[in-house]
C-alpha cells in the first residue's frame, strides 16, 4: 500500500470467512474494522465453555491445515503459527441401520480403496472417476480460479488457472452423482447410495441424488493424503484467536456486540453501514470505502433491504438478486446436543467422528442420522477422566419456529438424540455430567444467521461452481464472504473465498486510491 491511500474497509461478522479476510487486508496496509454481534468471534466454529468442558459450536474438523493448504498459505502469509493439531484417521467411521461395523472412511488412499473394494464391490469405476476429477478439480483450485466470474479481472484469474486437464472435467459440469452412479450401473445400489446420502448431507447440504458431481468429488476426496482432516488440540476457537491476534497486531480493530442491521447504499455504491451497540443500544452510521459481509445471502438481502419509510435510493438492490435468494430452496438448520460424560462412557478405540443412520422413525433430523464428535484425552476438550460428545443432525428449521411448545418439541429431540446414541456410547444417568442442546432459534440468535440456517447454500448444480453466488455482489464497493459463495461449505472453503474477496479488493481500488 506504499504510496497509496489506505481504503476503510467494514467487515461484517466475525466468523472465520470475515476474520479471515479483515487479518490479510490489515496485514496487507488496510484500515479495517470488523463488527460482530456474538459474545465471541468465530461464529459457527466458535466454542463454549460449561463445568470444565469446551464444547464446538459447529464445525469440529478442518482441511486445509497441511504445506499448501489454504489455512497453512494464510497463517504463513500473516506470519502467525499454524495450530497444533492431530491426524482424523478415519475421517469418519460410519454406521448404516443394522450394521455393527462401520465403513470407516482411512486417510490412506491405498487404505479407502481397500475399505471401498470390500464395502461396495463393484464400484471401482465409479469411485476412479471421482479420483480423477478431485484431481483435476484440486490443481485448479490451487490456482486460485475466480468463480463465478463477474468482470474481465475475474474472467482472467479464471483463465490463468485452467489447464488441459481442467478442460477434462467440462463433460461432468451439468451431472449429479445420481448421475454418475446410473452411469456405471450403481442407480440401484442403495447401500452405497445410503453411504453417499449420508457423507454429501454433511458437506453438500443435499443427497447423492442432487449434489453436484465436481463437488462431490472434492468433499469426499479431501479425506485422504495429502490432504486430510484435522481436529484441532485445545478447541475450534484457536482458528478464529490467531486471526483476531493477527488482525490486531496489524492495526485492525474489533467490535464485539455490535451489529449491523443496514448496509447503506447511495447511488448504486456501498457507502457505510449502520451499527447498533447492543450493551448501550447506541446507533450510528459508520461511513466506508468498501463493505465486507460475512453473512448468508439471506441475510445480506436483508441488510440491503432498508425500511420501508426511507427513501428508495436507501433499498436499492437487483430485483434479480433478490428473487434469486428467494427461489433458493429452503436450506436446513441444525439440532446438536452437547454432552460432557466420564470416560468410561466412550468405547476403547472410538473415532473422533463417527456418522450413524437409524431404522424407523424418530425426531431426529431430516433423515433420522445423527454426525458425531468425541473428544481424545489431552485435547483440551475436557478434564481428566471426562469426554464430550457434540452429537449434530440437519433439521429444517421451520418445524423449529412453528412448534407449539418449543422447550417440550426441544426436550423430546433431546431425549431421542441421547437414547439413540447410547446404542453406541455408555450412557447412563451416573456417567452423563452435562446435557445441552442448541436448535436453528438458539443458532439464529448467537450467529445472526437467517433463520438459524447453517452449512451454506445446497451444492447443486444450479448453484455450484461456475453457477454459484460470487463474491462480488450487484452493488459496487459491496463484497459477499462466507459459505454462500463459491467453494461455499467449511473453514476451508469459507478461507478461499475471503482470499478471493482480498485479490478481487486489491485488484479493484489500488489505482482508485492511489
Amino acid at each position: 500500500m506504499s504510496g497509496l491511500k489506505s481504503p476503510h474497509i467494514v467487515v461484517i461478522g466475525a466468523g472465520i470467512g470475515g476474520l479471515t479476510a479483515a487479518a490479510l487486508l490489515a496485514h496487507r496496509g488496510y484500515q479495517v474494522l470488523v463488527l460482530e454481534q456474538a459474545l465471541v468471534p468465530g461464529g459457527c466454529a466458535s466454542t463454549f465453555k460449561r463445568q470444565g468442558f469446551t464444547f464446538d459450536v459447529g464445525a469440529t474438523q478442518v482441511a486445509g491445515l497441511e504445506p499448501g493448504g489454504i489455512h497453512h498459505r494464510i497463517f504463513s502469509e500473516l506470519e502467525i503459527e499454524i495450530p497444533a493439531a492431530t491426524k482424523c484417521d478415519p475421517a469418519c467411521a460410519v454406521y448404516l441401520p443394522g450394521e455393527t461395523e462401520p465403513i470407516n472412511v482411512w486417510r490412506d488412499p491405498q487404505r479407502w480403496q481397500a475399505e471401498r473394494q470390500r464395502q461396495f464391490p463393484g464400484s471401482d469405476r465409479f469411485w476412479q472417476l471421482l479420483a480423477n476429477l478431485f484431481r483435476y478439480s484440486w490443481a485448479f483450485q490451487s490456482r486460485d480460479p475466480v468463480l463465478p466470474p463477474r468482470n474481465l479481472w475475474d474472467l482472467w484469474q479464471l483463465t490463468k488457472a485452467v489447464r488441459p486437464d481442467t478442460i477434462l472435467t467440462l463433460p461432468y459440469t451439468f451431472l449429479t452423482v445420481g448421475d454418475a452412479l446410473r452411469i456405471y450401473g450403481l442407480g440401484d445400489d442403495r447401500r452405497l447410495r445410503t453411504f453417499l446420502d449420508l457423507q454429501l448431507k454433511l458437506y453438500s447440504q443435499v443427497d447423492a441424488e442432487e449434489t453436484a458431481l465436481l463437488y462431490a468429488a472434492t468433499a469426499l476426496g479431501v479425506s485422504q493424503e495429502p490432504q486430510g482432516l484435522y481436529h484441532l488440540v485445545g478447541s475450534m476457537q484457536v482458528l478464529s484467536d490467531r486471526l483476531v491476534e493477527a488482525l490486531e497486531r496489524d492495526g485492525g480493530k474489533l467490535l464485539m456486540r455490535h451489529s449491523v442491521d443496514r448496509i447503506c447504499v447511495e447511488n448504486g455504491k456501498a457507502t457505510g453501514v449502520r451499527i447498533r451497540n447492543q450493551k448501550t443500544g447506541e446507533v450510528w452510521t459508520e461511513s466506508a470505502d468498501i463493505v465486507v459481509a460475512n453473512v448468508t445471502a439471506q441475510n445480506l438481502v436483508h441488510l440491503l433491504s432498508g425500511e420501508i419509510n426511507e427513501p428508495q435510493r436507501s433499498r436499492t438492490i437487483p430485483q434479480g438478486y433478490r428473487r434469486r435468494v428467494d427461489k433458493l430452496p429452503p436450506a436446513s438448520g441444525a439440532f446438536v446436543v452437547y454432552l460432557g460424560v466420564e470416560e468410561s462412557a466412550i468405547p476403547p478405540g472410538c473415532p473422533p467422528h463417527l456418522q450413524f443412520l437409524y431404522d424407523g422413525e424418530g425426531p431426529i433430523g431430516e433423515n433420522n442420522s445423527l454426525f458425531v464428535s468425541v473428544s481424545h484425552p489431552g485435547d483440551g476438550r475436557a478434564p481428566d477422566g471426562k469426554a464430550t460428545i457434540t452429537a449434530s443432525s440437519f433439521t429444517d428449521v421451520r418445524q423449529w419456529w412453528n412448534c407449539a411448545n418449543y422447550d417440550d418439541f426441544k426436550d423430546k429431540y433431546t431425549e431421542e438424540a441421547i437414547a439413540r446414541l447410547s446404542q453406541y456410547f455408555h450412557l447412563t444417568p451416573e456417567t452423563i455430567l452435562h446435557v445441552e442442546a442448541a436448535t436453528p432459534r438458539t443458532f439464529a440468535h448467537f450467529t445472526a444467521r437467517d433463520r438459524g440456517i447453517v452449512g451454506g447454500i445446497g451444492q447443486r448444480v444450479s448453484t455450484f461452481g461456475p453457477f454459484g453466488f460470487a463474491n462480488r455482489t450487484p452493488i459496487k464497493h459491496l463484497w459477499l464472504v462466507g459459505d454462500s459463495t463459491h467453494p461455499g461449505e467449511g473453514t476451508a472453503g469459507v478461507s478461499y473465498s475471503a482470499l478471493t474477496v482480498v485479490r478481487q479488493i486489491e485488484a479493484d481500488f489500488s489505482r482508485r486510491f492511489s
